[in-house]
């Protein structure tokens, strides 16, 4: 691991202008329990609404650490601006950070600045490449902690984020990839998975949420099987710079057919 580049209070590797504009769109994580949002996830859009992959094209390697720290304090920001009441859920970049405690102070000098508590910032992480530093991660992870975030490993399921992490990680939360929630009213081989995971979590003491729910009969099936926390376009899509509509009724509607 090279050293951290914060010297002086400053950072040449996070701190500066990035070449491109980009904005926030917000979806809701919701609780059929209690028939409410809970947190939004921030992710990343054009200025004009383009997709992720437009921004995330431009990204290249000398500028991922100041990439995923504006991405903080853009979020941040705008969750701020829109008097959300939920918490934030934030993507991180695992290799973006250098030393946890340094690699923060961006985030800590926003959220001072809006006044929003660490206690409401969730920051999920997944691994497109498999793991090379995994004590690494783990670092990072109970560093977060210990300054009072939430972390939620996203994408659970699909490519390199599958059982051996959680060996090793103890992160807060465990995101169902949609892989996984695709079809599963109707797919038993699906269905067998998705109640295996169910008593992984509650095992281990970590919160499952549904991610890619699409359906009601997929949202029905989740909620009966105990995973009461989803996320998905048939609940809303991302909204940019915004909170969306309100979903209250639907959340109701569909705690009364469960």
């Amino acid at each position: 691991m090279k050293h951290c580049a914060r010297t002086a209070g400053r950072c040449g590797r996070c701190e500066g202008e990035l070449p491109f504009e980009f904005t926030m769109a917000f979806q809701p994580i919701i609780d059929l329990e209690s028939a409410r949002t809970t947190t939004f996830e921030a992710l990343v859009r054009g200025p004009n609404g383009e997709s992720a992959w437009s921004i995330l094209s431009q990204v290249t390697g000398d500028l991922l650490y100041r990439f995923d720290q504006a991405c903080r304090v853009r979020a941040i920001e705008m969750a701020s601006a829109l008097q959300m009441q939920e918490r934030l859920s934030i993507n991180f970049l695992p290799n973006a950070v250098y030393e946890p405690a340094a690699c923060i102070q961006a985030t800590l000098e926003v959220s001072q600045r809006v006044g929003w508590p660490a206690d409401k910032i969730v920051f999920e992480f997944t691994e497109t490449e498999r793991v090379t530093d995994q004590a690494h991660l783990k670092h990072i992870i109970d560093s977060y902690r210990n300054m009072g975030y939430t972390t939620a490993l996203d994408d659970f399921g699909n490519g390199f984020a599958n059982l051996d992490l959680l060996t090793v990680l103890e992160p807060d939360k465990l995101k169902i990839d949609r892989q996984l929630v695709m079809g599963c009213d109707q797919d038993r081989r699906r269905q067998a998975l998705l109640r295996a995971l169910y008593s992984l979590a509650t095992e281990m003491n970590l919160e499952l949420i549904a991610e890619g729910v699409e359906t009601r009969e997929e949202a029905l099936w989740l909620a009966r099987a105990g995973i009461r926390r989803q996320q998905g376009f048939f609940y809303a899509r991302p909204a940019l710079a915004s909170l969306g509509e309100d979903i209250g009724p639907l959340l109701r509607e569909i705690r009364q057919a469960i």
